[in-house]
């Protein structure tokens, strides 16, 4: 019996999980009734709303902010959901963390582009200390974040909650719009906000991990960047030529052709220290330049990227998670480019099914966040795992 059949026999014996899931299709009459039954009775800390940009997002989160027994309800818009079937599009998946298993602490950081640094560290120092003193019998905790997708903000974030956070596990996913990249959008209580972030300090009785796995693999095909706009991630030369045209001659391809099944396919990654994280690129713009999902600036030093069987490198990293026990759940941000890139090499299907099997539920991000890092190309989060002293 494999770790995510041994979970579902123990459910069907105890009827419990320490998470609660639900989902509706997005364009749903009365989603946020049909959610609040579905997740159940038991009193909730708190509830994500993952949407499709397709959900009426106002109305949705208006109608939520009341509806959880008290619960704080934190929401964002998606690039595609990780729900009860794996990889979805247009639905609305539902996280509840039960009281009997979770304290939260949960606050908003609103312009992103000129928020109080200081402040939000002080602020986080005390949250972390008021969690301990609520629930010093919980032995875990990890913190998470949901940040807008088009702020350009998240390197600065991630730096500062970092700090605030110390030695608590951090990661996070940046909201999405489809593929469209227009607008993003998040919510707590009901508030919808954009240029902002929501801030989640979790403690569990619940044994954790916090996660990244990504399937790439440096080659030694170099550029360096030698004229770029970092305010606004935007590379115009690349090895002081066209940004476009040079990457594209790199990889032998026709400039015009270039696109996000390229970029997925054929990603660029940084070497920070001794590990190399993905600088996903997003578009080409009307100049030629390269406009990309994360932090770029002159003088780096970027690394095609090949990459792995995306299948077997996700089957491998859950089942490492679940070799002494399975998860009751994994809550993953997976990047967009992901799912590009598993459909450009015919996975999706092979994908879903671990993602089902493995009880993988979250949402498809613009960018994810681990420790004081930005990253793109990756799946990242928090495998939850039953408490224990609960049966067995």
């Amino acid at each position: 019996m494999d770790g995510a059949q041994e979970r579902s026999a123990r459910e069907e014996k105890t009827g419990s999980t320490a998470l609660r899931t639900a989902q509706v299709h997005c364009l749903n009459d009365d989603p946020v009734t049909e959610l609040a039954k579905a997740l159940g009775n038991s009193p909730l800390e708190l509830v994500c709303l993952f949407a499709s940009p397709d959900a009426d997002f106002a109305a949705l989160t208006r109608d939520a902010a009341d509806a959880f027994g008290g619960a704080d309800v934190l929401a964002c818009t998606t690039a595609g959901e990780l729900g009860s079937a794996g990889y979805e599009d247009g639905q609305i998946v539902a996280i509840g963390f039960p009281k009997s298993h979770f304290e939260v602490i949960t606050c908003a950081v609103e312009t992103l582009d000129r928020f109080d640094e200081q402040g939000l560290i002080d602020r986080l120092i005390n949250d972390r200390l008021e969690l301990t003193r609520r629930a010093p019998e919980m032995g875990s905790e990890f913190a998470f974040t949901l940040v807008d997708g088009l702020s350009l903000r998240e390197e600065q974030l991630t730096a500062v909650l970092a700090t605030g956070l110390g030695p608590v596990p951090l990661f996070g996913g940046s909201s999405g719009d489809g593929t469209n990249f227009g607008a993003t959008f998040l919510s707590r209580n009901g508030v919808v906000l954009q240029n902002a972030a929501l801030v989640a300090m979790v403690r569990t009785r619940c044994p954790i991990k916090v996660f990244s796995l990504d399937h790439l693999v440096p080659t030694g095909i170099r550029m360096v960047v030698t004229s770029a706009t970092p305010e606004i991630r935007v590379v115009h030369e690349i090895n002081a030529e066209p940004a476009a045209q040079e990457y594209a001659r790199l990889l032998a391809k026709d400039p015009n052709q270039l696109g996000p099944f390229t970029f997925a396919a054929h990603p660029v990654v940084v070497r920070l220290g001794d590990s190399h994280h993905v600088r996903a690129i997003q578009r080409v713009n009307d100049n030629g330049d390269l406009v990309f999902f994360s932090a770029i600036n002159e003088g780096m030093v970027l690394t095609l990227a090949s990459d792995q069987d995306i299948a077997q490198h996700l089957e491998a990293g859950l089942k490492a998670m679940a070799e002494d026990c399975a998860p009751d759940h994994i809550l993953g941000f997976d990047c967009l480019l992901r799912r590009i890139a598993a459909g450009q090499v015919q996975k999706t299907r092979e994908i879903s099914s671990l993602l089902r099997q493995h009880r993988v539920v979250g949402f498809s991000t613009y960018g994810e966040q681990i420790g004081g890092l930005h990253v793109n190309q990756t799946l990242t989060g928090v495998a939850i795992y039953p408490p224990d002293d609960e049966p067995a």
